[in-house]
């Protein structure tokens, strides 16, 4: 994928950024010592490519971001002092469909010991996403995690039984139950555990606040603080937690926001680092 240049030392591919799609951040800053950034606060985190004077950070615009302006702050320390590379991005909007489903009751009401468990997955997932590994684990590009036809469902406004609204933060694999289900790059397991919503589910830390995540697997097979490369199995797709039916759940975050992983398997990470 070519990278533009679109202001003096800074690039953004894709060029035009939408809400909920993955950013690679490019800096061309030979004198830098490091580079640091933020945006639509979200911290970015950058590393030295492996062309001299490059640095990179993997970023995004949460699939609800708003539509509208932001500002992409960046600076570089160099011998002779910090130096601003900040400049103005547009995040346009993404048009998402609406659907409805049925699912079992107990997942659009759940009872008080279920509330109780929610609570609990709530804080350990918060609590992993804090703790990312600093420096990036990933390597080259992103795979997709099944051999299976996916489906259009990312950002797709979702109600159920009529009653509760969200938002479908992931891509659905038509993934018939026991298929493999495969690591997308190499990582760290984070959470590799049963919760009530997602069922057996994998997290996997890819470093500096990118994770992805498989969820709805009948099986789990590696376990937490494993070490993983890219279509390691992890484990088999099945109909765990809040589902229709079979499939695989994969989906992709960066800090807080999540990210098209359809589009994160599109972007050109070769030869990076």
């Amino acid at each position: 994928m070519a990278l533009r240049a679109q202001a003096p030392g800074v690039t953004l591919t894709p060029a035009v950024v939408v809400a909920g799609a993955p950013e690679l951040v490019r800096v061309e800053a030979p004198e830098a010592q490091s580079v640091s950034g933020e945006w639509m606060g979200r911290k970015l985190f950058f590393f030295q490519g492996k062309q001299a004077g490059t640095w990179y950070a993997l970023a995004g615009a949460d699939v609800e971001s708003p539509a509208g302006p932001s500002t992409l702050h960046i600076t570089a320390q160099t011998s002779g002092g910090e130096l601003d590379l900040g400049r103005s991005v547009e995040v346009h909007e993404a048009r998402y469909r609406t659907e409805t489903l049925s699912v079992a009751p107990e997942f659009v009401q759940p009872g008080a010991e279920a509330l109780q468990q929610i609570e609990e997955e709530k804080a350990l997932k918060e609590k992993i996403f804090r703790a990312s590994a600093p420096d990036p684990l990933w390597s080259g590009n992103f795979r997709r995690p099944v051999t299976a036809r996916s489906t259009d469902s990312f950002g797709v406004r979702r109600t159920f039984n009529g009653k509760l609204e969200s938002v479908h933060k992931g891509m659905d694999f038509r993934a018939a139950t026991g298929t493999p289900v495969r690591a997308g790059n190499s990582g760290v397991v984070v959470l590799a555990a049963r919760l009530y919503y997602e069922g057996n589910c994998v997290v996997i830390d890819h470093g500096m606040g990118l994770y992805t995540i498989s969820m709805h697997l009948s099986r789990i097979d590696v376990r937490e603080g494993q070490h993983v490369n890219g279509d390691d199995l992890v484990g088999l797709s099945g109909a765990t937690g809040r589902v229709t039916g079979p499939h695989l759940h994969w989906a992709v975050r960066w800090q807080d926001a999540y990210l098209d992983p359809a589009k994160m398997l599109t972007m050109n990470l070769s030869g990076i680092r």
